[in-house]
């Protein structure tokens, strides 16, 4: 019986792979072409009729030129891959890989070359599948109706921009519905853990990064043995084979520690799912390359921290405790979680971009605008940490910019980093 961990492996290979849904395609292909051949027979309108040697060409036709588009869109797919890894950030992949579009273009090409390679060999001079040329057309111009979309999108999904906005909404979307569920299983009354009784210490078989975890399956587990899980380790984080992973303690059995580490699921490298700090990992990759001497791009930085600062709005007006407590039906804590409080989102957005564009006008008056923004709408108890990045970000200019006229310039909030209404 597979783990939940394998089924979730499974899940993500089966969302990251580009060849699974063209090859349902392929398949659905060839099936249709079958149906269309037996529903021959029945009076066509008169324009459905074709001759043996159009109904030969037109298919024959369909079947190169399908061969000729997928070999388009893979071109177009390596073009994206060396401009996401060149200018943007290689984790971004992992999230273009998942785009449903593509898919459904690649299966839809495969899926018209299927119908039409297998109408060939029913044309024949005194037999000719009228309805499934007419189709085959009709799947023609489906795929090229697929292809100016999937040309539009891409080409306007290159811009760092609309990546910065794909990827915070995403980030936002995992970090809202994650964080209702830690308050619908939250416990009705505050518990402390059970000090005293045996603790079992659950290790990991395999190493890799921790992608997500069976939350209800590790409840109903610590229900079912009247124990408490403790997780050890944050999500996204990478661990070598033997580091303990969940800790359970006090109980009246002992819980299966194979059967534990299955609501676990580990991978090469970190995921979205249920990792928001991810996406926020991609922005300030971006913005960071941006900065690069490299690049030197210091406006695509500026448009990236929009989308931080857009991020970070949804985070500090949420309660994070820093460690979650999920309880079970009858609200008894069952689970326990560490998760990332206010100052690691805030640092983590932060302090890179700080660091690498501490030289740059444009970026330390973005940032100042970012976080005196911050200040105005969150609550007081966010304030500490936004204080503490100000204070570094002075430090950064005073360090940087020695001449007293060009620090005034540096220490003045700009929503545009150059060129919108300053602040002093």
């Amino acid at each position: 019986m597979t783990s939940w961990a394998d089924r979730f492996r499974l899940r993500q290979y089966v969302k990251a792979s580009l060849w699974i849904v063209p090859m349902i395609g392929l398949v659905l292909g060839g099936l249709l072409a079958e149906l269309a051949l037996a529903a021959e027979g029945t009076d066509w309108p008169s324009g459905w009729h074709y001759s043996a040697t159009t109904a030969s060409g037109v298919l024959t036709a369909i079947v190169g030129a399908m061969v000729a588009l997928l070999g388009f869109v893979v071109t177009i797919g390596v073009l994206v891959v060396q401009q996401a890894t060149g200018t943007l950030s290689p984790r971004y992949m992992r999230l273009w890989y998942r785009d449903r579009l593509q898919k459904a273009v690649l299966a839809t090409f495969t899926g018209t070359f299927a119908f039409a390679f297998s109408l060939l060999r029913s044309v024949e001079s005194t037999s000719v599948p009228d309805l499934g040329v007419t189709l085959a057309g009709g799947s023609v111009a489906v795929s090229l109706v697929l292809l100016l979309i999937y040309l539009n999108r891409f080409t306007h999904r290159l811009r760092p921009v609309a990546i910065a906005e794909l990827v915070a909404g995403m980030g936002e979307s995992v970090f809202t519905s994650g964080a209702a569920a830690i308050r619908g299983a939250a416990p009705r009354e505050a518990e402390a853990l059970p000090s005293d009784g045996p603790v079992v210490r659950i290790r990991t078989v395999r190493g890799g990064a921790i992608q997500a975890f069976d939350v209800r399956g590790m409840v109903a587990e610590a229900a079912r043995h009247d124990c408490v899980f403790v997780v050890t380790r944050l999500i996204g984080d990478f661990v070598p084979p033997g580091t303990v992973l969940v800790e359970a303690h006090g109980g009246a059995s002992r819980p299966d520690p194979v059967r534990v580490a299955g609501l676990v699921a580990l991978g090469a490298e970190r995921t979205i799912d249920q990792d928001p700090a991810f996406a926020l990992r991609v922005l300030v990759d971006i913005a960071i390359r941006a900065l690069s001497p490299a690049v030197n791009d210091p406006t695509t930085a500026v448009q990236v921290i929009n989308y931080i600062e857009w991020f970070l709005h949804t985070v500090g007006t949420t309660h994070l405790p820093g460690r979650f407590v999920l309880a079970d039906a009858h609200g008894d804590a069952r689970l326990v979680l560490p998760g990332r409080d206010w100052d690691s989102y805030l640092q983590l957005a932060v302090c890179e971009i700080m660091e690498y564009g501490s030289s740059s006008v444009q970026i330390c008056r973005r940032l100042r605008a970012m976080l005196e923004g911050l200040l105005e709408d969150l609550p007081p108890q966010q304030h500490p940490g936004v204080q503490a990045q100000l204070s570094l970000l002075q430090e950064s200019v005073e360090r940087a910019f020695t001449d007293p006229a060009r620090r005034a310039i540096a220490q003045r909030a700009d929503l545009q980093g150059i060129g919108g209404q300053s602040f002093s």
